[in-house]
């Protein structure tokens, strides 16, 4: 049985798989890259009372399966995520400026809703 979560007047179990890639797929995550990554995304998503079911940081990509607050919308939590993520790394990492030039260290997102 799901386990849903509660509101003051809400009973509510929302989950997102969420899928982001590096600019031009680049495989810059790896290593003290991926850990501290990891970390982010763990600090942002208790920041904002978000609970992360699974995730999975790859060289080139990063899966995650979240649950959310009615409150939060998917577009507020990418931001969230994708930005300060992005601003952090690319100032820890001198090494990511030169991959990737600008500020830009994610691809730009699109929606994709699977069948069935």
């Amino acid at each position: 049985m799901a386990e849903y979560r509660r509101g003051a007047h809400t009973v509510f179990d929302i989950h997102l798989h969420l899928v982001w890639v590096t600019k031009y797929r680049r495989p810059a995550l790896n290593g003290e890259v991926a850990l501290r990554l990891r970390d982010l995304i763990r600090d942002i998503c208790g920041a904002h009372d978000v609970s992360i079911l699974k995730g999975h940081v790859s060289k080139d990509h990063v899966h995650l399966l979240v649950s959310i607050r009615p409150q939060v919308t998917i577009s507020r939590l990418v931001q969230w995520l994708k930005g300060k993520s992005a601003h952090h790394l690319l100032m820890e990492f001198p090494h990511l400026k030169k991959q990737f030039w600008g500020r830009n260290m994610w691809a730009r997102g699109y929606f994709w809703l699977a069948p069935g």
